[in-house]
């Protein structure tokens, strides 16, 4: 390897990525999974259907990536990202939300949250953001200012 080859994150370089669904809408997480699963090796671990179970089922499972939707019952998304990156730092969090405003992107990201999409825009971005977020990057919409952490 030379000094400029860059050596993919421990997660790309697994036979299988492993994903967390977190959305309290079940066809929306049996379409996300549709979307990722149709990618070699991407596997969907676990499906949450709020806060408090995608906090119970990442320390259980310890997903390479977590999809979190931002508003759902009991513990919304972006606390259940706060818990999780209490004790799994390593574990990127892609906010999906139906609005992602400069507003939740500028205060809510860095930490563990490393991505955000629009629900409709998720077609052509989430799988990019996927990518993006598990080869060590970031994903946030292209006008949308990109928070430093």
């Amino acid at each position: 390897m030379t000094s400029t080859d860059v050596s993919p994150s421990p997660a790309v370089a697994k036979s299988h990525i492993r994903i967390l669904i977190a959305d309290d809408h079940e066809v929306m997480r049996m379409g996300i999974r549709n979307l990722l699963e149709s990618r070699p090796n991407w596997k969907i671990c676990a499906e949450a259907c709020d806060g408090r179970d995608a906090v119970e089922k990442s320390a259980q499972l310890h997903p390479d990536v977590i999809i979190m939707d931002v508003t759902m019952p009991s513990m919304n998304g972006l606390e259940a990202a706060r818990l999780i990156h209490r004790s799994l730092r390593d574990i990127p969090v892609i906010l999906f939300s139906l609005h992602v405003s400069e507003e939740l992107v500028s205060h809510f990201g860095g930490g563990n949250i490393r991505g955000a999409v629009c629900k409709s825009t998720a077609g052509r971005d989430l799988v990019e953001a996927v990518e993006k977020v598990l080869a060590g990057g970031c994903f946030f919409p292209a006008s949308k200012s990109v928070p430093s952490h």
